[in-house]
């Protein structure tokens, strides 16, 4: 349960602001999506295999991305 205290002289934007920044971090919003429908479990297990081969894409991106940075980087001289 999410709890956030207005504090005194605090104006109500700024506090729903925090509230929904620790909404947010704790994914509630993300676990009231999945939750909102039935999944069969082969459709779970397709679902969850996409999102690793996103992530594993995207991985590859950013070392590719590194690799590329550090070789056109001049060597510093000594």
């Amino acid at each position: 349960m999410i709890l956030v205290t207005v504090r005194e002289n605090e104006p109500f934007e700024k506090a729903l602001r925090r509230f929904r920044r620790k909404v947010e971090r704790e994914g509630i919003r993300k676990d009231i999506k999945k939750n909102s429908f039935y999944l069969k479990p082969g459709e779970k297990r397709r679902l969850k295999q996409r999102l690793a081969e996103k992530r594993r894409r995207k991985a590859m991106r950013r070392a590719l991305k590194r690799a590329a940075r550090t070789q056109s980087r001049p060597k510093p001289r000594s």
